[in-house]
């Protein structure tokens, strides 16, 4: 079934379908058509499942990326939609671009960046409501960049409550980093579940928790192995760096890679 030809999908039809399990897609970047797909199978991340190899907690832990939260999403978008070897197309659309920068002016899309000497290097974008989070696209082009990535957006979604991290279709790219296919009716019911009550935090709340720790773990004289978890100790890491006064984030990347391989 295809919606009709407009410029942006009504923001309470697009939550509404991700509500049921639906999602939009497009066959090319000019395409004003979009259909809306259910699959069979449906690829998830479970939250405390993410494979987190020595070399991707490496490159977390050094901050070998500059990682950031909705500070760049139209760039995110633009740059998932771009060709790039063996994919010369794109489902996003234009109209279907349009469509969820209303929705992240609403709050129920974001994105995760990384950076490197400035430039944006990788990222992902998704849609958030409730406690689920379905991920949309990423890109990289750096190596790590989208793993680094996806790793920095499942400690944020866990330190916020979420519930769900919805991949839709499976890749060998994801299932390498933890990704499991469930059937259509698993994925419903986790869906039902997910979405009975509304998530403890935003994504960007979560994120800037995460940098208040890291400074306060900096303030305090937190070593590497010693530091703040994501988890239970955020808040008192925060209260530490508030009342020292500290402004500068000293690797923030030390306790998401702390978060993922202690629980990987």
């Amino acid at each position: 079934m295809h919606a009709p030809a407009q410029r942006t999908i009504p923001l309470e039809l697009l939550l509404a379908a991700y509500r049921s399990g639906i999602f939009p897609m497009s066959d090319s970047r000019d395409d004003e058509d979009v259909y809306w797909v259910e699959p069979r199978e449906r690829a998830i991340l479970p939250l405390d499942g993410f494979r987190c190899s020595r070399s991707l907690a490496k490159a977390i832990r050094q901050d070998r990326f500059r990682v950031t939260c909705d500070a760049a999403f139209a760039e995110v978008i633009h740059a998932c939609a771009a060709p790039r070897p063996g994919h010369p197309g794109t489902w996003i659309s234009r109209r279907i671009a349009e469509s969820y920068h209303a929705l992240h002016a609403a709050g129920h899309a974001h994105s995760i960046e990384c950076w490197q000497d400035g430039e944006l290097v990788g990222g992902l974008y998704g849609v958030a409501f409730d406690r689920v989070f379905c991920g949309e696209s990423m890109f990289s082009r750096r190596t790590d960049a989208s793993k680094v990535a996806l790793g920095w957006l499942v400690v944020l979604l866990r330190r916020a409550g979420f519930l769900l991290l919805d991949c839709q279709f499976m890749t060998e790219h994801l299932a390498s980093l933890g990704a499991v296919e469930i059937e259509r009716d698993e994925y419903l019911r986790l869906l039902a579940e997910a979405t009975a009550a509304p998530a403890a935090q935003s994504l960007p709340e979560a994120y800037s928790a995460v940098l208040s720790a890291a400074a306060g773990a900096a303030s305090a004289g937190v070593g590497e192995g010693e530091g703040v978890s994501v988890g239970e100790g955020l808040a008192e890491g925060a209260a530490r760096g508030a009342a020292d006064g500290a402004s500068a984030v000293s690797c923030p990347g030390k306790l998401i890679a702390q978060s993922l391989t202690h629980t990987s």
